[in-house]
């Protein structure tokens, strides 16, 4: 089976190339500097001449709250320009079998908890991230639009927040937890006596480990149509994907404190927005398809945080 990994150089991407390094496979893979995604055209060409069995969608323009609020115009246009060139020219293709990655933000932000398939568009966006949520509805919706219509398989997982090997660590523009790895480290290193964390640290927020990301995902690929249609529902083309369980952001500050020997005081300061309250994903779905996370919080902390040391001349600053 030729597979074709759409972001393999990203964080997501190069997970899921691991675990496909496993198996019996052929994996395609494009730099951004042979294929840009934003260019129909090239996509197009690039398909015809590739004719892949499979597409996983990985590629994306992502980044934390403040890359998020700052810069919403690329996030919804990037986002969606290159998942829609993926999802139309894998149909006109004739690809046997899509994957798209969507995110945990779709979701609206006073959703019920844990937060079930069916609280798609029942309320309004986190406004921090609306840019990106839309963007990330629009492809969802989009692999269903073709299943529905054309009756391919195309398919869409919802993960919550990831981290791990390959993460992007700038203190500004990452997501929580690599900013806290790296800004802890920093902190630990130049033994400061505080440390200043946005918001009030009660919001909750739950981590997946990359790794359990891209065995997730290949699950969700093995499985059968008829179960993975018997998972959805009938009127749903999507699965949450995540660990079921959280931590507040001031038990996961103390938590890479304690991990970064990092022994000044944790400041939060108020003025800044939390974001969403709570964020915990509904994951019943997915586990009765008989998969279920394997890595815990704290190792999987640990092991990337030796990551990042082990690699600290060459990670990725955007």
């Amino acid at each position: 089976m030729k597979i074709y990994v759409a972001g393999h150089g990203g964080m997501v991407g190069s997970a899921l190339c691991r675990q496909l390094e496993t198996r019996d496979c052929q994996i395609v893979t494009r730099t951004r500097a042979e294929l840009d995604l934003l260019d129909q055209q090239r996509v197009r060409d690039f398909f015809r001449a590739e004719n892949p069995d499979a597409v996983i969608v990985a590629a994306a323009k992502v980044g934390g709250i403040h890359a998020n609020n700052s810069y919403p115009a690329e996030f919804i246009h990037q986002n969606l320009v290159i998942q829609s060139n993926l999802i139309h020219e894998s149909w006109l293709a004739g690809v046997r079998q899509l994957l798209f990655l969507g995110s945990s933000c779709i979701y609206p932000k006073m959703a019920e908890q844990p937060i079930r398939e069916e609280s798609l568009m029942t309320g309004a966006l986190e406004s921090t991230n609306e840019a990106y949520a839309i963007a990330k509805i629009a492809g969802l919706k989009m692999c269903d639009s073709y299943s529905r219509q054309y009756g391919v398989d195309f398919r869409s997982v919802m993960p919550t927040n990831l981290y791990g090997p390959g993460d992007n660590f700038h203190p500004d523009h990452s997501h929580v937890l690599p900013a806290f790895l790296q800004r802890f480290h920093e902190a630990a290193n130049k033994k400061l006596e505080t440390i200043s964390i946005w918001g009030s640290g009660s919001p909750r927020r739950e981590f997946l480990h990359v790794n359990d990301m891209a065995a997730g995902c290949l699950a969700v690929l093995d499985c059968d149509r008829d179960s993975y249609e018997q998972a959805t529902g009938p009127d749903l083309n999507h699965l949450n994907l995540g660990t079921g369980t959280d931590i507040t952001i001031a038990e996961l500050a103390a938590m890479i404190a304690e991990i970064t020997r990092f022994e000044g005081e944790i400041v939060y300061d108020a003025s800044k927005p939390d974001g969403t309250p709570r964020k915990l994903l509904d994951v019943s779905r997915l586990n009765k398809l008989g998969w279920t996370a394997q890595i815990g919080l704290r190792e999987g902390l640990t092991t990337t945080y030796r990551w990042f040391l082990q690699n600290q001349q060459n990670l990725r600053w955007r």
